[in-house]
């Protein structure tokens, strides 16, 4: 099942590969930073004729579209393109995001690094790879020498769960504090060593089913930000290598 989600994210990519850096609409959701394209709708409409050839039936929660109900005990989540701020903008940081749910609980994730051609997957109890290679968490312990990345939700305005102070605390405590605007490709990331750390709130369903099995496949811990068990309708997330989470948790704490 896996190869044919690597298929169908490798095809949506194409979709949005062809699409960057041309002219195209732009309509905007909830405010003026939530955007979405024809490109992300094209590149959804590929991944949902795709299911409903290949697994008719299934139910899918996709971004643009929303709730397709189906009568399988199997969901795709579905982000056709994760950091859609960047691709309107000509930044060569995005992803094409699926999650594969079964009775709940997520067994596939396979996320898609279009600009690097880079493909992200995990299946549960199997370990998790980028193009073919396994990947893993790194080792470090020391939140010092941590490099962290996190994103900022679309009301940052409203500085919800104070994510500015937040953000300022571990800035003064890291070795650095990086700002994709893609959370796939942070969880990712988080999963390949690249990263420590990574935070964020009022993510979606879409954003996160992938990356968290990745994360957890690739030996890293993923929860609330107090540590409690988390799922893909939660709206904290701290994703680590584990070493570290302790460190990040004392700090998201003390600036509640």
């Amino acid at each position: 099942m896996i190869e044919k989600v690597h298929l169908i994210a490798r095809e949506a990519g194409e979709i949005i590969r062809e699409g960057f850096g041309k002219q195209f609409t732009v309509e905007f959701k909830t405010n003026s930073s939530n955007l979405v394209t024809e490109i992300d709708k094209k590149a959804e409409a590929a991944i949902i004729k795709f299911i409903n050839k290949e697994y008719p039936g299934h139910n899918i929660l996709a971004e643009e579209s929303g709730v397709q109900p189906g009568n399988s005990n199997y969901t795709w989540v579905i982000d056709p393109l994760d950091g859609t701020t960047n691709f309107a903008h000509g930044l060569p940081i995005f992803s094409v995001s699926i999650g594969i749910q079964k009775d709940g609980k997520t067994i596939i994730g396979v996320i898609y690094d279009v600009m690097n051609n880079r493909m992200y997957s995990a299946e549960l109890g199997s370990g998790a790879y980028g193009n073919g290679q396994k990947l893993g968490v790194s080792r470090n312990s020391n939140l010092e020498h941590s490099l962290l990345v996190t994103g900022f939700p679309y009301d940052i305005k409203n500085n919800p769960n104070r994510t500015i102070e937040k953000f300022n605390a571990f800035l003064l405590q890291a070795r650095g504090v990086r700002r994709l605007g893609s959370a796939a490709i942070d969880f990712c990331y988080i999963g390949a060593g690249v990263f420590d750390g990574y935070w964020e709130v009022h993510l979606n369903p879409w954003d996160v089913c992938a990356g968290i099995l990745i994360v957890e496949e690739a030996g890293g811990k993923v929860t609330k930000f107090d540590g409690k068990i988390c799922d893909i309708h939660s709206k904290q997330f701290l994703a680590s290598n584990g070493k570290i989470h302790d460190a990040m948790i004392e700090i998201l704490k003390r600036i509640d």
